[in-house]
């Protein structure tokens, strides 16, 4: 049974960050219609580029947020490989 979770852990990190970095974006940019207090880019950032850029990048796309932003673009797409990388690695031993 716990051989069985192991064997998934990385699926279900990558899941999880990505749903995270989804939603965070789709709060922040809901929060600059308003006015509200925002999600610092920092944080996005990070989440995007522990594993999250699939889901940044879903997420600028769908809500039409943070797409002038470079750095968005290259963390996520950063975000991306390395969650391509989590996978490989993961079944490569």
């Amino acid at each position: 049974m716990m051989e069985i979770l192991f064997k998934h852990l990385p699926w279900l990190y990558l899941a999880g960050v990505n749903l995270f970095e989804f939603f965070a974006m789709y709060l922040d940019k809901q929060r600059a219609k308003k006015g509200k207090w925002r999600i610092p880019e920092s944080e996005l950032l990070l989440v995007g580029l522990i594993g999250g850029g699939i889901g940044g990048l879903l997420a600028q796309q769908l809500f039409h947020h943070k797409t002038r932003k470079l750095r968005f673009y290259f963390i996520f797409i950063l975000g991306t490989i390395i969650a391509v990388a989590i996978i490989y690695f993961s079944y490569k031993r």
